[in-house]
């Protein structure tokens, strides 16, 4: 059968229920996706539902595809497991073994052995091939593909219910992705993370994100556009640099840093044009610091050069994601920008 995943631990923990109750499972796995670290982080979870951690010296073998041999791999299922139920074979990037060995597989297949589980992780698995049409009846496809951004917040928000049966806020499940990239296990972790974190709370809020995973990044980022607002060039541009050399993941996580602070300014600058007191604008927008500083700065800037400078972001954020520049002179050029008079 096919399995397209939508969220990560909902066939896991299938998986997991039937351990506990008969231990039947597909004989044959193939999970296939072009993120790495997607199908990393679901080779993991089926192997921690498969195996058990102390069973694995003896019920389990691991192989890279390109090191390892048809017959290698089919001896191994054949061999029947020791002090476990069932033995695990796995073959990573499987690509070229697959492509070597396909009348092997099909035999297999077509007859897989009884105390034997294989998986095979590829980044493309053809439907239209002999072999994964024999899979449909012999075991299980799990086809990962990469979420669109858009749909990140909400898979975040089912993952922190389904796992931990907390509510994730929109708001707070957006600035995750803003502050630690769109890569879906590293968000997870990061949910695994703040559940742990928000303790007995139900909720996951925006204020658990920015004291657990964000204060670094946001105290950096604020600090280049506080100069910024000053209109100190150099001390901005001298943070910024500051900000790519201690933090190595400043280049996935700075548009999102500057894209939070600069929606602040925005909103602030919003009320501040509808005559809300100064007070109450830095209270909604939670800028606990230089606060008068904030607003003499905030008071000499138009609308219309922080949102086009929003707009500047989104194009960075593009440009910097399909390769076309380097996040740190996207980004240098962008506080320059809004650094000028």
């Amino acid at each position: 059968m096919t399995f397209d995943r939508n969220n990560r631990d909902v066939y896991v923990t299938s998986l997991m229920s039937k351990a506990r109750t008969d231990k039947k499972f597909d004989s044959i796995y193939v999970i296939s996706g072009k993120e790495d670290s997607l199908v990393s982080a679901e080779y993991v979870k089926l192997l921690d539902a498969l195996v058990e951690p102390e069973q694995r010296m003896t019920a389990l073998f691991a192989a890279d595809g390109p090191e390892v041999t048809a017959s290698e791999v089919l001896d191994e299922l054949r061999t029947l497991p020791f002090l476990a139920d069932k033995r695990v074979v796995a073959v990573k990037n499987a690509d070229k073994f697959v492509s070597e060995n396909r009348p092997h597989l099909e035999t297999y297949f077509d007859n897989p052995c009884p105390t034997g589980i294989l998986i095979l992780t590829v980044r493309n698995w053809d439907a239209r091939t002999k072999l994964a049409k024999k899979l449909q009846k012999a075991g299980t496809l799990m086809k990962l593909t990469e979420p669109k951004s858009w749909e990140l917040p909400p898979r975040l928000i089912k993952y922190a219910d389904d796992a931990y049966g907390k509510k994730l806020t929109k708001d707070a499940a957006q600035l995750l992705v803003d502050l630690s990239g769109d890569s879906l296990p590293g968000l997870y972790s990061e949910i695994d993370k703040l559940a742990v974190f928000a303790d007995a709370e139900k909720t996951i809020t925006v204020k658990h994100i920015e004291s657990l995973i964000g204060h670094n990044r946001l105290f950096n980022a604020f600090a280049v556009i506080d100069s910024c607002l000053a209109g100190n060039v150099r001390q901005a541009v001298e943070r910024l640099r500051s900000m790519f050399a201690e933090d190595k993941s400043a280049e996935y996580t700075v548009v999102g840093a500057f894209a939070y602070h600069l929606r602040k300014m925005f909103n602030a600058k919003v009320m501040l044009d509808k005559g809300v007191r100064p007070d109450s604008v830095t209270n909604q927008v939670r800028i606990w610091s230089n606060k008068d500083r904030f607003i003499t700065s905030l008071r000499k800037m138009p609308l219309k050069k922080i949102g086009d400078t929003l707009k500047q972001l989104a194009q960075t954020d593009y440009a910097i994601k399909t390769g076309q520049t380097k996040a740190q002179v996207a980004i240098e050029q962008l506080v320059l920008q809004l650094a000028s008079k």
